[in-house]
């Protein structure tokens, strides 16, 4: 039986055989055993000593996703962009087509509850203080106007994490939408105006890709 003696290697060959799959075959259709055919005679036992299950791995696949490719670091430092338009640009990446499929893949999650408290941990430790940074960003710039700075970081990581997630709250997408639109509202007599017509459109070209059991 072929072993990696680093666990660090065994990890990164579990979770790009997963992104190899997940983008090919889908979240749904991959199996453990479909990782473990792709890991150069792993076995199933050395998958199950990093993950306990598909939706681990699939959890920590994001996760590393993000850090390898974080949104936030491509708009820190850009001086051509206000602290608000950086918040749109956030948005923008993470709709490119790989990004978006594995998102999108990674609805059912949320109804694991051990998964669910997992995401809305790393949410509020990672995600809420990184919208934060942008917000204040453009307080100091004058493109955000606002006296909540901290609870709109925390109520946009909430929403999106929760309110507008179809596993959690069952909603077609035009409910959805509509639900995007509302948000918005909220934001914008927050002073802070992230939702326009083009991050709907951006919203819309998400739902419409979902599979129909989601909605």
């Amino acid at each position: 039986m072929a072993r990696n003696k680093y666990p660090e290697e065994t990890v990164e060959k579990i979770l790009t055989a997963a992104r190899r799959l997940f983008l090919e075959k889908g979240y749904e259709k991959t199996t453990i055993r479909d990782i473990v055919d792709q890991l150069g005679g792993l076995t199933k036992g050395a998958v199950y000593h990093h993950f306990k299950s598909k939706e681990e791995i699939m959890n920590a696949l994001t996760t590393k996703m993000f850090f390898d490719d974080n949104p936030f670091e491509k708009v820190r430092g850009r001086e051509d962009l206000t602290g608000l338009e950086k918040m749109k640009e956030v948005v923008r990446l993470t709709q490119e087509p790989e990004w978006s499929s594995l998102s999108r893949q990674s609805l059912p999650l949320l109804k694991n509850p051990q998964m669910l408290a997992t995401i809305i941990e790393e949410n509020r430790t990672i995600a809420a203080p990184l919208w934060l940074e942008l917000i204040e960003e453009g307080m100091a710039d004058g493109s955000i106007r606002t006296e909540y700075p901290r609870e709109a970081a925390e109520l946009l990581t909430l929403l999106d994490t929760l309110w507008m997630a179809p596993t959690i709250f069952p909603a077609t997408r035009e409910e959805v939408l509509h639900k995007f639109r509302c948000a918005g509202e909220i934001f914008a007599n927050l002073g802070v105006p992230l939702i326009d017509e083009e991050m709907l459109e951006l919203a819309d070209k998400y739902f419409q890709l979902l599979p129909p059991e989601l909605l």
